[in-house]
């Protein structure tokens, strides 16, 4: 099957692009947002194709994921053919909605030929769709191995243009809970966050970014409103203890014996604490996240569920 999709998110699609299909990825000349092409800090397969706009309106394309409201006339524009129409098409919600709960509609609302697939419960509770049907395919990635040293009394925290995103992210918490325990900001953007006891590191590709945050002692999630965090089913796979916000999907995705979830600063500051001072528990609790990640949100299952849909409306 040829799947036209974009490369929007990263590491959601380092996970779709693994599966048994031939991924055919839009590259526009400055590799912006409408076409970023193949991954340049991930290990993607050969079937990841980059196709520019006028080798895609000679592809053949069996099904197009469409992940934002801009990806429906781009392809209508390159292809010649509409989404949904002329072309079997499914919407990918990557994101929690924001705004007045009563107005959280969402832009694919009560139509017939979409179906939209949201990549956690709590999205699907969220957004109203309407009459369109809906499904929702968890997270999947692909497995770092067990790398935890904890060597490090430091705690890690992944996100990208942290002073951008402000409050969503929980930026305005790291300065405080860096007293606690010193922090190691990763990301893009991220420079803008250093102070006395918050150390930043930019642009890692992935598998040394991997290996750097398990080299700290936990894994701090201190974002307030996201669908759920990658980077932080990623920690758990690596076998990191968690101090994360209970927001969204992660007190579901957390359970109690791989971490501390709480919305209260002191709790998380405490936990924190704790895990900096035993070494031993924080192993413990890291493994835990680690089984639990594996068995949730593990890439066999992820890849399955999608050949399911995809089987599904291209029939």
């Amino acid at each position: 099957m040829n799947i036209l999709v974009w490369h929007v998110h990263g590491s959601w699609t380092t996970a779709f692009v693994q599966g048994k299909h031939r991924y055919l990825l839009p590259v526009v000349a400055d590799r912006g947002p409408d076409g970023r092409g193949r991954a340049r800090t991930w290990e993607w397969p050969d079937a990841a194709v980059e196709l520019t706009p006028a080798e895609l309106g000679d592809a053949d394309v069996d099904v197009i994921v469409l992940q934002r409201p801009e990806d429906e006339a781009l392809a209508a524009d390159w292809l010649g053919r509409r989404p949904g129409r002329d072309l079997p098409a499914v919407w990918l919600e990557h994101n929690a909605p924001q705004g007045r709960i009563n107005e959280l509609r969402h832009p694919a609302a009560d139509r017939h030929d979409v179906t939209v697939v949201h990549v956690t419960h709590f999205n699907a509770l969220f957004w109203d769709c309407g009459s369109t049907a809906t499904r929702v395919i968890e997270h999947g990635i692909v497995d770092p191995g067990y790398r935890y040293t904890g060597e490090l009394v430091r705690a890690a925290v992944t996100v990208n243009e942290p002073l951008r995103r402000g409050r969503v992210t929980g930026t305005d918490l790291l300065a405080p809970l860096s007293t606690v325990v010193p922090l190691d900001v990763f990301g893009m953007g991220v420079g803008g966050v250093a102070a006395a006891r918050i150390e930043v590191f930019e642009n890692l590709p992935q598998d040394r970014l991997h290996t750097q945050m398990a080299r700290r002692r936990t894994y701090l999630h201190p974002f307030r409103w996201t669908s759920l965090g990658l980077s932080l089913v990623e920690a758990m796979h690596l076998g990191m203890p968690v101090v994360a916000l209970a927001t969204t999907e992660a007190p579901d995705a957390v359970p109690r014996e791989a971490g501390v979830v709480s919305n209260r600063p002191d709790v998380l500051a405490a936990a924190l604490r704790r895990l900096s001072a035993d070494a031993e528990e924080a192993t413990v609790l890291g493994k835990a996240a680690r089984e639990a990640a594996l068995a949730r949100y593990g890439l066999g299952r992820f890849l399955s569920e999608w050949d399911e849909l995809l089987m599904e409306v291209s029939s």
